[in-house]
C-alpha cells in the first residue's frame, strides 16, 4: 500500500500539483493513522494533507478516484457457462510453455475469476510500463504490450494452427479464442487510457501549451488562440507569484543610528531594538502604447490580455492605442468583454495609415502627466511611419521623464529601418528594444519589466 500511495503522489505531481517530499511523508502517516479501509475516510485524509488550494482539492478528488476505484473497468459480458466448458481438442503440437501461457490467458480473457483478472491487468499495465504514457497516441501500443505480457502471442500462435485446419470445430475454436483477445484488448485498452488520464493528459497539455507559447503569434489557429487564453492566464498568474515580494527591501547590516537612538530613548539610550536602513521600492506603473495597425494587431491582443491578467500586480496601468492618432482605451478595456474590446479598438482606432510623430504628440500634449520618473513606457509596434516626421524630440522627452522606455517589435531585426521603418531611430532613446514574436516573448519582456520594480 505504501507502494501504491507513492505512485498516486506521481499522480498528482504528474497533473500538476505541487505535492513535496514533507507533504509526501505526512500523507504518509496520516494512512497509518486512519488506514485503508474506508474509502471515503481516506479520499478525505489524503485531501487535507496533499491539496493546498481549490484547484488542488478538484485535481485530488478527480485523480483519486480513478487510481483507487480499479473496478471502474468494465466486465466482460457473461459466456454461456458449459460453452465455456467445454473445449475442443487442442492437438498435441504445440509447444507446453505455449499452451499454458495460451489456457491461461482464455481463462483471465473469458473472466472466471474477475479478481485474479484484475490483478493480472494490474501486473501487466507495471510491466508494460503504461504509468509512462504521456500521449493519447500512444495508448494502442501500450495496449499490445500489456496483451503480450498476458500471453497473447501463444493465443496467436493457437489461433493461426486452427485457422489452417478448415474444419467447423477449429473454426468454431479460432471465432472463441479471437473474442477472447478482443474482450482482454478492450479491458486493457480501458485500463490504459485510465493511466492516461492519470499520467499522461497534464503532460500532453503541458506539451500542447508549450507549443502554442513558442509559436509565432502570426500563425495562430483559431484552435490556438482559445488555447493562449488558458496559457496567458497561467503566466500572468505565474509572473504574479514571483513578483509578489514585499516592496521594502531590508539591507541587513546598515545601521539606521537615529531611528535607533529615537526608538530606544525610553532605555536611556541602550539599543535593545535596532532599527536597521531600509530601501522602498516604487509600485509598478507601466503605459504601455500599442500600434494597433493591421500588422501589429494580433500581437497587441496577447500583450493587452497579459497586462490585464496582471492588475492584482500593476494595479497603476495605462494603455493607449493608435494608428494615425493616439486614444486612451483603458475605459472601453474595463467596460467590455476582452475580445469584443479588441475588435473596437481595431476597427475604430486601427483602421488608418500609422504615424507614429502625431501618436507621440498626442500622448505628450493630452496624456504627458502620466508619465512620471517611476513609469515604465511599454511600447509594441513595428515603427513603420509611412515615411512621416516620427518626433524623435518628444520621444528623447518622454524616455528623460520615465523610469525605463521598453520596445516591443513584432518585426525580425534583420528588417528594422528598411523601407518605412523608423526603429534604429528610436532605439537610442530605449532602455530595452527586442524582437517580440511568441507569447513566450512577451512574458519574458514583462518579467524584465517587473523586476525592475523588485
Amino acid at each position: 500500500m505504501e507502494q501504491t500511495l507513492t505512485h498516486y503522489i506521481r499522480a498528482l505531481r504528474a497533473a500538476g500539483a505541487g505535492v513535496s517530499t514533507t507533504e509526501a511523508i505526512d500523507a504518509a502517516r496520516t494512512m497509518d493513522v486512519v488506514g485503508y479501509a474506508d474509502r471515503g475516510v481516506m479520499k478525505t485524509a489524503l485531501g487535507t494533507v496533499l491539496a493546498k488550494s481549490v484547484e488542488e482539492k478538484a485535481l485530488h478528488d478527480r485523480l483519486f478516484d480513478l487510481y483507487f476505484h480499479r473496478d471502474a473497468v468494465a466486465e466482460p459480458p457473461p459466456q454461456d457457462e458449459a460453452a465455456s466448458q467445454e473445449r475442443p481438442s487442442e492437438g498435441g503440437a504445440d509447444d507446453p510453455d505455449d499452451t499454458d501461457a495460451a489456457d491461461a490467458f482464455m481463462d483471465l480473457a473469458e473472466g472466471k475469476d474477475a479478481g485474479r483478472t484484475a490483478m493480472a491487468l494490474e501486473k501487466a499495465a507495471q510491466a508494460a510500463g503504461a504509468d509512462g504514457i504521456r500521449f493519447a497516441s500512444q495508448a494502442s501500443y501500450f495496449t499490445r504490450r500489456m496483451l503480450e505480457q498476458m500471453g497473447v502471442k501463444a493465443l496467436e500462435q493457437r489461433l493461426i494452427g486452427k485457422l489452417g485446419e478448415h474444419t467447423p470445430e477449429a473454426d468454431a475454436e479460432a471465432r472463441r479464442m479471437m473474442e477472447a483477445r478482443a474482450a482482454l484488448q478492450t479491458r486493457a485498452r480501458a485500463v490504459v487510457d485510465q493511466r492516461f488520464e492519470m499520467f499522461g493528459r497534464a503532460a500532453t497539455e503541458a506539451f500542447l501549451n508549450e507549443m502554442v507559447t513558442e509559436r509565432q503569434i502570426g500563425a495562430l489557429t483559431r484552435t490556438d488562440m482559445e488555447r493562449m487564453k488558458h496559457v496567458v492566464a497561467r503566466m500572468a498568474k505565474r509572473l504574479a507569484v514571483k513578483h509578489a515580494r514585499r516592496r521594502k527591501v531590508k539591507n541587513r547590516g546598515q545601521l539606521d543610528l537615529r531611528r535607533t537612538l529615537r526608538a530606544n530613548a525610553g532605555h536611556d539610550g541602550v539599543p535593545f531594538d535596532v532599527v536597521w536602513r531600509t530601501k522602498r521600492k516604487d509600485r509598478p506603473k507601466i503605459v504601455a502604447v500599442c500600434d494597433v495597425s493591421g500588422s501589429v494587431a494580433q500581437y497587441v491582443r496577447f500583450l493587452l490580455l497579459f497586462l490585464f491578467m496582471l492588475r492584482e500586480k500593476v494595479t497603476d496601468l495605462e494603455t493607449f492605442a493608435f494608428s494615425n492618432h493616439l486614444e486612451d482605451v483603458g475605459p472601453i478595456l474595463q467596460s467590455r468583454e476582452f475580445n469584443a474590446a479588441m475588435d473596437h479598438i481595431v476597427m475604430h482606432v486601427g483602421s488608418a495609415s500609422t504615424d507614429y510623430g502625431v501618436a507621440l504628440e498626442d500622448l505628450e500634449t493630452k496624456f504627458g502627466e502620466v508619465i512620471d520618473r517611476r513609469t515604465t513606457v511599454l511600447i509594441l509596434g513595428d515603427g513603420r511611419s509611412n515615411h512621416a516626421n516620427p518626433r524623435l524630440d518628444l520621444f528623447q522627452q518622454i524616455a528623460d521623464r520615465a523610469k525605463r522606455v521598453v520596445w516591443l517589435c513584432p518585426e525580425p531585426e534583420g528588417s528594422w529601418g528598411s523601407g518605412d521603418s523608423c526603429l534604429l531611430r528610436y532605439r537610442p532613446f530605449c532602455t530595452h528594444l527586442s524582437h517580440c514574436a511568441t507569447a513566450g516573448d512577451i512574458e519574458r519582456a514583462i518579467d524584465d519589466m517587473l523586476l525592475a520594480y523588485d
